[in-house]
């Protein structure tokens, strides 16, 4: 059996995307209560892992079926367009990803009831939604706010309640922290993107504000990210705010170039960066509850 088509339909690159907010819900619950419960954390790891592989997998699929990959696109091949994997394929390993996802999920309800089910069913569905459905959210221009929201608020928020069995404003503001520089990752790949999404219908904010306004869609992003860690001096957690705002020496560059540099296949290496960053911030936090 040939792994690399599932391997490339998973896209581990995204993968951060879903690891970073678990890991710093984790370190922020210790840093604030010194509570860190192993188990716990291991499964909502898990559960997050496999419902990113599962919305990618999906993706791969609904993107073909739409025709929103083509032979010009810029950016890495996908599985079902190229002809690796069948679309039924696809969307087999998708539902079976969350159906492991949701084993995961079953362990966190036993310890934490009915929220990880508010939590855990909306989820789920948008693994599907973000670009199926009647309301596809990546054709909608919504992509960007739904990452931040559950990529983000959701993630970090939900691994502090999954820890702790309560909430708190500290992991909303991370979460929001987190979400930005996720919704970077987004808005650079459909930014590169944004001449094959037009012809498609993909009304991204990328084709919905123009080359112009996507550029200032990241900068926004990325200084935002930035400001909101001016909370954390309220909340009387300096060091939160210090060292991981470093990630803008990171951060201002992605965004020099992006308005430097016009949408092509360049900006897979801008892509790259972005996801580097999101690491970075997560070292840097983990480096400041560390201290």
């Amino acid at each position: 059996m040939n792994l690399k088509p599932y391997i490339l339909a998973a896209r581990p690159k995204t993968l951060p995307a879903a690891i970073v907010p678990v890991w710093l819900g984790c370190m922020l619950t210790w840093k604030l209560l010194g509570i860190f419960d192993l188990w716990l954390a291991s499964c909502t790891l898990m559960g997050a892992i496999w419902i990113q592989i599962a919305t990618n997998f999906f993706n791969d699929a609904i993107d073909n079926d739409k025709g929103a990959d083509t032979e010009h696109r810029l950016g890495p091949i996908r599985a079902t367009a190229s002809g690796l994997l069948s679309r039924r394929t696809v969307y087999l390993f998708a539902v079976l990803c969350l159906l492991i996802s949701g084993v995961f999920g079953y362990f966190l309800y036993a310890q934490r009831g009915w929220p990880v089910v508010a939590i855990g069913i909306p989820s789920l569905y948008l693994c599907y939604g973000y670009t199926g459905g009647p309301v596809p959210l990546a054709y909608r221009g919504l992509g960007e706010i739904f990452v931040i929201f559950f990529f983000g608020v959701v993630a970090v928020a939900g691994t502090f309640f999954m820890q702790t069995g309560t909430w708190s404003a500290e992991s909303i503001l991370l979460g929001l922290q987190i979400g930005l520089l996720s919704a970077v990752l987004i808005s650079i790949n459909n930014l590169r993107d944004v001449d094959e999404d037009r012809s498609n219908d993909k009304r991204t904010l990328a084709v919905k504000l123009g080359v112009k306004g996507g550029k200032i869609i990241i900068v926004i992003e990325t200084l935002l990210a930035f400001l909101l860690g001016l909370a954390w001096i309220y909340f009387g957690q300096v060091e939160l705010f210090i060292l991981p705002s470093l990630f803008m020496l990171l951060g201002a560059t992605i965004c020099a170039q992006v308005i430097k540099r016009e949408p092509g296949r360049i900006y897979n290496k801008y892509l790259a960066l972005g996801g580097l960053q999101l690491i970075l911030f997560g070292g840097l936090f983990t480096a400041a509850c560390l201290l």
